[in-house]
């Protein structure tokens, strides 16, 4: 038995799973590959990437599948506003600077406009799906993506965000649930407002809009996936549960931290980047949050170039302690396994768990 949907059928699928974009190095060529060739949907996070290295990633997956795959991007954001005085934030960070061995931090650059070369580079790059979040799309960019017919995602943490996407004309919308890991895809509203449920999101969007929805936030096995069909899902996209095959490219560390976590050992968290992220509680988090300090963190995504230097440098040393590690809520489920093993394995569950029921 193969669980199809309308979103399987649309995008040449054998199983309703979408491996979510893990910017910043979790979603090797290898990683996506595999996922796509065991018959789910596999996502470049190409948020943090040059054009060059777009170029790069989707021709080492095209080397190693001729299946469909995604590329993901960072909707493009205002400026940010950066305090008069800089110094309280580079000063909160200096001693985890010194303790990596690193020279003293310096003041962060401030973003340049890279995202129409990225698009670009994401448009030549042979995906047949491409997604967005943080917030709306470009006009233009919608339509050049309806040019190249590419399958056109939008992220959503409200029903109103979900109403704006399908208004703008995207093909479907991953509802995230507070249970995800990773940064918060929320533009139209507050944040706190925003922190709605995977169950209680997923059916106030399908009632509300017409394209397909996509379920994401504390789905880690078969029976997430079952859920999520049940109440009205058309796939689900899941980011935690790839982060610990073999394939993904994130530390040792940060898999040990993810298998050896408990479900209440994550929270949101603006200490890595200046937007709110779910992730593991860590010695770093705690130490930029704790009271009295908290509004030294500087706004997205200068924040995130801040600590840039002390996640690189965590990763090579293997200390989690500095690392964000990001991840939802269901983490207790994950399992280390190859990225094809963990396909099949979803697939097999969510299957069961649907005869289950019809019994």
């Amino acid at each position: 038995m193969s669980l199809q949907t309308v979103l399987t059928r649309r995008l040449g699928l054998a199983h309703p799973i979408i491996q979510a974009p893990l910017a910043g190095g979790g979603d090797t060529p290898e990683l996506v590959a595999a996922v796509v060739e065991a018959g789910a949907l596999g996502f470049i996070g190409a948020a943090y990437l040059t054009p060059a290295q777009i170029v790069e990633a989707a021709r080492a997956v095209g080397a190693r599948t001729k299946r469909p795959f995604g590329i993901n991007l960072f909707a493009p954001l205002p400026a940010p506003e950066a305090p008069p005085d800089l110094r309280p934030a580079l000063e909160r960070v200096a001693p985890f600077y010194t303790e990596l061995g690193l020279a003293p931090p310096e003041v962060p650059a401030s973003p340049r406009g890279a995202f129409d070369e990225q698009f670009a580079a994401a448009l030549a790059s042979g995906a047949s799906a491409f997604s967005f979040t943080f917030g709306m799309l470009p006009a233009g960019a919608r339509e050049a993506v309806k040019a190249r017919r590419m399958f056109l995602i939008g992220t959503a943490t409200t029903v109103d965000e979900a109403l704006a996407l399908e208004k703008a004309g995207v093909d479907a919308i991953v509802t995230q649930g507070s249970e995800a890991g990773g940064h918060r895809g929320t533009f139209g509203g507050d944040f706190d407002a925003a922190m709605v449920g995977t169950m209680a999101l997923v059916p106030q969007v399908v009632d509300a809009v017409g394209v397909p929805v996509i379920a994401s936030g504390g789905i880690m096995d078969g029976r997430g996936i079952a859920a999520a069909l049940a109440l009205g899902a058309s796939a689900v996209q899941m980011g935690t549960a790839f982060l610990t095959c073999n394939e993904a490219g994130v530390p040792d560390a940060y898999k040990d931290a993810i298998l050896g976590a408990r479900e209440h050992d994550t929270r949101m968290t603006r200490a890595f980047s200046g937007r709110p992220a779910r992730g593991i509680i860590n010695r770093f988090m705690v130490e930029v949050e704790r009271a009295g300090v908290a509004d030294t963190i500087l706004p997205f995504p200068l924040q995130n170039a801040l600590t840039r230097p002390i996640r690189n440098a965590a990763a090579r040393q293997g200390r989690a302690e500095f690392l964000s590690l990001w991840a939802g809520q269901a983490l207790r489920l994950a399992r280390r396994q190859p990225a094809a093993d963990l396909v099949a394995r979803l697939a097999a569950e969510a299957e069961a768990a649907v005869a289950r029921l019809a019994k």
